[in-house]
């Protein structure tokens, strides 16, 4: 998985600002606040490297008409599952998500979980923005306004008593994000449990989960590398999962704004934001793993024929899911097949 040179937004919203004709026309006062909503804790990845980036570019391109004021860890309530519908009914003006934080709600996105299918994060964030603008727009968001959808560096799996080979996996209580890749962790003989992020570490401290799957780059801002001591990766191109995370906004909101308003955040969203935020997670994946070596624990890395035995085992749940999608009337291996001509393209750019 190739490295990218990291975008500043900073910079690049000074650019778009004048580019827009608005760095001239700073407001005395703004004119649009907007409330973001999510449920990372401040000093993680996401609010701290990207979305508040992100904000300020668009205040700078906005030749200040914007501001926009960021609530994290859930501080304006709720819970993680309700921050698309925060959004959708205007609870809150902006909101980041996992989307399979809400189950088979957003089924065409969840081709981009299926086992094995993430190569490059940045060029499969920028496949899944282009599909988003396509067509999931139009559909499955049809009642809000997607800025940016990507995908994080490649899933690990983190548990108290390690993983070298797939047997290991039997019988352990794994948390897992989404429905995808709970039928996967199934399907790789775990009992999966799932639950948002925050939740980690309570989980694993009362023993209702022995171990996660998820991303280096989050594992630092809920400590994980103090709770397990075991940490499995995957050889090869091909990510064991990645989760899709998008960043979207009330529709009627967005639709409200001045024209040169929703020019700015026009100017700093969609693939420029996707392919950015996925840069900089897959970029705090290696800090974050480096905890985990100066901590002491153990990182296995399984070779390529115990990866293609994890492969074959999770043969099932993409059948499972092109029949699920059938059942929605979507083409799945139709969706299955352009996400990984996307794939390839963008990641060859």
């Amino acid at each position: 998985m190739k490295r990218r040179s990291l975008i500043n937004f900073a910079a690049a919203g000074l650019v778009a600002a004048t580019s827009l004709g608005l760095s001239g026309v700073a407001a005395s006062a703004q004119d649009v606040t907007l409330r973001l909503h999510q449920f990372l804790p401040p000093v993680a990845t996401v609010p701290k490297h990207i979305l508040k980036p992100w904000a300020t570019a668009v205040e700078e391109a906005s030749g200040g008409k914007v501001k926009i004021d960021h609530f994290d860890a859930m501080s304006l309530g709720g819970r993680p599952p309700e921050l698309m519908d925060q959004a959708r009914d205007g609870v809150v003006d902006i909101s980041m998500t996992v989307v399979g934080y809400t189950p088979g709600r957003f089924p065409r996105t969840e081709v981009f979980e299926l086992p094995f299918m993430m190569t490059d994060p940045v060029g499969t964030s920028l496949a899944f923005w282009q599909m988003v603008e396509d067509d999931f727009q139009s559909n499955e968001y049809k009642d809000l306004k997607v800025l940016g959808a990507w995908v994080h560096g490649p899933g690990v799996v983190h548990t108290k008593d390690g993983v070298s080979k797939l047997e290991d996996m039997a019988g352990k209580k794994m948390r897992g994000p989404t429905r995808v890749i709970n039928d996967m962790l199934t399907e790789l003989g775990a009992t999966p449990v799932g639950m948002p992020l925050p939740a980690i570490p309570e989980g694993l401290s009362k023993g209702v989960i022995n171990g996660t799957v998820i991303p280096w780059e989050v594992t630092p801002a809920i400590k994980l590398s103090e709770l397990v001591g075991k940490h499995t990766e995957f050889s090869g191109d091909e990510a064991l999962y990645t989760a899709t995370i998008v960043l979207v906004m009330n529709k009627a909101k967005y639709d409200a704004l001045p024209d040169d308003v929703k020019a700015a955040i026009d100017a700093e969203s969609g693939a420029k934001l996707s392919g950015f935020a996925a840069k900089v997670m897959y970029d705090y994946d290696a800090p974050g793993r480096e905890i985990a070596v100066k901590n002491g624990n153990e990182i296995t890395v399984l070779d390529e024929a115990e990866v293609a035995r994890w492969k074959e085992a999770a043969q099932p749940v993409i059948g499972r899911w092109v029949d699920d999608m059938a059942k929605r009337d979507i083409d799945g291996q139709a969706l299955i097949d352009q996400a990984k001509a996307l794939i390839a393209e963008k990641s060859a750019m």
